[in-house]
């Protein structure tokens, strides 16, 4: 293509600056950490994982009214002899400004992450319980459910009272994690993801195929506004 440009100022030499060379595109399938999110030293068998999230699937399903819309949970803990879980209990607290007020606002009720100390019988004898004492040994650990997230989906942008632990189980190149300005993909390889929710962070699958997280709610001192 030959064009030959009317007016050539700073903004025409920066887009041609740009196209003087092609973006990088490999390092986007892998983990680049950043402010809020870091990849620690301890990780899991992936095989392991995969069969756990196989045969707790077999036992119960995914709850919460918004599966259809890209978000499902299964609760791995609970309050000391809880047998139902409301919508609320398995999402809980946010912030998020919503639309063109720019406004903040809560969403939900404050979920008091440590009373979260039983690992759910329903999947007892399973990895994830390994998983789950393995977690606890080192953290303060809250709710710990497996989500699963849809494909071509995104969350809300929004901040938690509180910091995460990610362990991807199931994912694809296309589902990022965005934590204020930093995006990065998680792979899924057994990693164990912390990710400081209280910033302003978001989940995108932009794949293919559903993408599933453990996603383990660290109970320290929440954040209540």
């Amino acid at each position: 293509m030959s064009f030959i440009p009317e007016i050539i100022d700073a903004d025409v030499e920066s887009v041609l600056a740009a196209l003087a060379s092609r973006p990088e595109t490999d390092s986007v399938a892998d983990f680049v950490p950043g402010p809020g999110i870091a990849r620690l030293a301890l990780r899991f068998d992936i095989a392991r994982l995969r069969e756990a999230l196989d045969e707790c699937l077999a036992r119960a399903d995914f709850q919460g009214g918004m599966q259809e819309q890209g978000f499902a949970a299964l609760p791995l803990t609970q309050r000391p002899g809880q047998t139902e879980w409301t919508e609320n209990d398995l999402s809980g607290r946010y912030w998020t400004r919503a639309d063109d007020r720019y406004v903040e606002e809560p969403r939900e009720d404050l979920v008091p992450e440590i009373d979260f100390t039983e690992f759910n019988p329903t999947f007892a004898g399973t990895y994830f319980e390994e998983v789950h004492r393995a977690l606890t040994r080192r953290f303060p650990i809250g709710r710990t459910r497996v989500l699963s997230k849809g494909l071509y989906n995104c969350n809300s942008w929004h901040r938690d009272p509180e910091p995460r632990l990610h362990i991807p189980i199931v994912t694809n190149p296309g589902s990022l994690f965005v934590v204020n300005h930093h995006v990065t993909h998680l792979p899924a390889d057994g990693s164990v993801y912390f990710t400081d929710t209280r910033g302003y962070h978001t989940a995108i699958n932009g794949g293919e195929t559903h993408r599933v997280h453990i996603v383990a709610a660290l109970a320290y001192q929440q954040v209540t506004q």
